[in-house]
């Protein structure tokens, strides 16, 4: 029999991509799902219906605030590897919502890792497990940023994040737990959710190519990011869970643009200027920001033989196309363009 794998946040952009990932190498996959609607589920829908559909796809309902569902579902699944990617992941929103982030992105972390270690004491046999980290946890640390450069988060979400981290190596340090950190920078597809800048920039760009007369508003336009593409990521993640012993690894490409670089590209791609079209609303600014955040992927490279493959401007492309069909699909469906 193959590898059982359970996913926590199965229906967010790197659970799906993880999930396919998973389900092409023979494994059966179980799911954490939070909230099941055809709107949760849209990123792995050709994955539980159609004729797409694998029958090693399994979903579990259940909450990262509720320890006790938790453990169920490691029992019920009885994975091989765990892969916990669940989390309240958007940074401005944590500004707002500091608690609720704690909770879900920190907390329900150590929630998991203790339903993991629960499961292997009880099954007897080695459970791996990945907790998916972000270049937010370095924050106001100088880039490049590598593995032993120190955290200072600038944001509730970066605590978050730092909290998980080091609960996962606790888990590994005290317990034995085979736990790995994925350090990931920002990391992107036509799957991101509409609120994050790359996936809005790139909806813009379709709509206004339209009708010109709609206009984006944005806050920095000056910070810098290292966005890699999601798929090449969630290879990575997979690669920390076969190596002969757990570790922390930064995913990252090294390479860094502006929130202006990708307006080029993007609306470069609609044959677009988007200094006519753009907007710096300063309500959009957050009360801390990040300048400059760059991995250093070197250890990645060596000891996992992973390497990015998408560059940044083909896939900013990528996502512009994407939501150029969705655009005429709404367009052709329902006569009108929803706000940007």
């Amino acid at each position: 029999m193959g590898k059982s794998a359970l996913i926590t946040g199965i229906t967010g952009q790197d659970g799906s991509y993880l999930a396919e990932f998973l389900l092409a190498r023979g494994y059966r996959v179980h799911g954490l799902v939070r909230r099941r609607s055809p709107a949760t589920l849209a990123r792995i829908a050709h994955l539980v219906e159609g004729p797409e559909r694998s029958s090693d796809l399994l979903l579990h309902d259940g909450d990262l605030g509720d320890p006790l569902a938790l453990r169920a579902i490691a029992e019920r699944a009885d994975p091989d590897e765990v892969y916990h990617l669940a989390a309240q992941s958007h940074v401005g929103l944590s500004f707002t919502q500091p608690e609720t982030t704690i909770q879900t992105t920190g907390l329900g972390a150590v929630r998991m890792l203790e339903a993991v270690r629960g499961h292997r004491d009880r099954s007897r046999r080695e459970v791996r497990y990945y907790q998916a980290g972000s270049s937010e946890m370095f924050g106001g640390s100088p880039a490049p940023q590598s593995e032993v450069t120190p955290f200072r988060p600038r944001s509730p979400y970066g605590c978050a994040k730092v909290l998980a981290h080091q609960a996962t190596l606790i888990a590994r340090e005290a317990y034995g737990l085979f736990a790995c950190n994925g350090i990931l920078f920002n990391h992107e597809s036509p799957r991101r959710g509409e609120e994050f800048v790359t996936r809005k920039v790139a909806r813009a760009a379709a709509r206004i190519r339209v009708d010109p007369a709609e206009r984006l508003a944005l806050g920095n336009l000056e910070a810098r990011r290292d966005w890699g593409y999601a798929p090449d990521f969630v290879e990575a993640m997979w690669r920390m869970l076969q190596q002969d012993a757990p570790g922390d690894w930064v995913v990252a490409t090294g390479v860094t643009h502006s929130v202006r670089d990708l307006l080029e590209v993007a609306f470069g791609h609609v044959g677009l200027d988007w200094r006519d079209h753009v907007d710096v609303d300063r309500a959009l600014l957050r009360p801390l920001d990040v300048d400059d955040l760059c991995g250093d992927a070197t250890r990645a490279r060596r000891e996992l033989g992973w390497r990015p493959r998408q560059r940044f401007e083909d896939m900013i492309v990528e996502m512009t196309e994407r939501e150029v069909e969705r655009a005429a699909i709404d367009d052709a469906t329902h006569g009108s363009r929803r706000e940007i």
